[in-house]
């Protein structure tokens, strides 16, 4: 803060557990990436290299040392998980993540169709090395999962050993815990909360009013994901009421 004004919402130090926001890296450049660290770095907790990007980008390892060296923790989509394990490459992907230098790991199910208790049995292998993000929802259209589906697979891949788990909506903010307008699927969210500490999941939210729903819900820190690199300081000003959308929110 560049002045102390009074009935500011606190935020956790870094590295916290609480209030994480989460940036997707769609195949920023090394300059773009040094862009984001020099001024977000502060209230950037994860960078996901979203989907398959990890195999193409260049430089990666350098990109990996950059983020990690400004205290941003890099991690792979998990659509790269299911890209190796559609091809029997389980091994093979725990060894690439290594290798690269990341220390937290993404399971998702969101195309690849994966028996359950299989994919949790993938969480438990990866949370002996990693740390755990597992994704719960789908990426296509018309799959129908019941709310109980979601509850009850939120709270088994929890207990298989997941660090948060990640309530899906894709980068376009349309699906999962959406509806196809982008507004929030406000029962289905209230049937989570209702039965899962708020604190264990990360909630994707790419848009500016999904990100002030979901803090009027939960308050300033609430665990958002699927930040554009240029929304992180404009998403910290609403978790501060810093923003004619919470301005309000947080006065006495």
């Amino acid at each position: 803060m560049n002045f102390n004004l009074p009935f500011i919402p606190g935020r956790p130090e870094k590295p916290r557990s609480s209030g994480l926001t989460m940036v997707m890296d769609k195949g920023l450049s090394l300059r773009q990436a040094e862009d984001l660290c020099e001024v977000a770095s502060e209230y950037t907790d994860f960078v996901k290299l979203g989907f398959g990007t990890g195999l193409l980008t260049p430089n990666l390892k350098e990109k990996i040392s950059l983020y990690k060296a400004a205290g941003i923790r890099p991690y792979f989509g998990g659509t790269l998980f299911e890209a190796f394990v559609a091809r029997n490459m389980f091994d093979d992907y725990r060894k690439f993540i290594a290798e690269s230098g990341v220390e937290t790991a993404e399971v998702s199910d969101g195309v690849l169709p994966i028996e359950h208790g299989k994919k949790c049995q993938y969480i438990t292998d990866l949370a002996r090395d990693f740390e755990v993000f597992s994704e719960v929802g789908t990426k296509l259209r018309g799959k129908e999962i019941s709310n109980a589906e979601w509850v009850s697979w939120m709270k088994s891949e929890l207990e298989a050993g997941a660090w948060k788990v990640i309530a899906e909506a894709r980068e376009s903010g349309n699906m999962g815990i959406y509806q196809e307008d982008g507004s929030a699927n406000s029962q289905l969210i209230m049937d989570i909360k209702k039965e899962i500490n708020t604190e264990h999941i990360l909630w994707e939210a790419p848009l500016k009013s999904q990100q002030v729903w979901f803090i009027k819900l939960l308050g300033a820190n609430v665990n958002l994901g699927n930040i554009s690199e240029t929304e992180v300081i404009p998403l910290e000003t609403l978790r501060r009421g810093l923003r004619g959308d919470t301005l309000l929110s947080f006065l006495p």
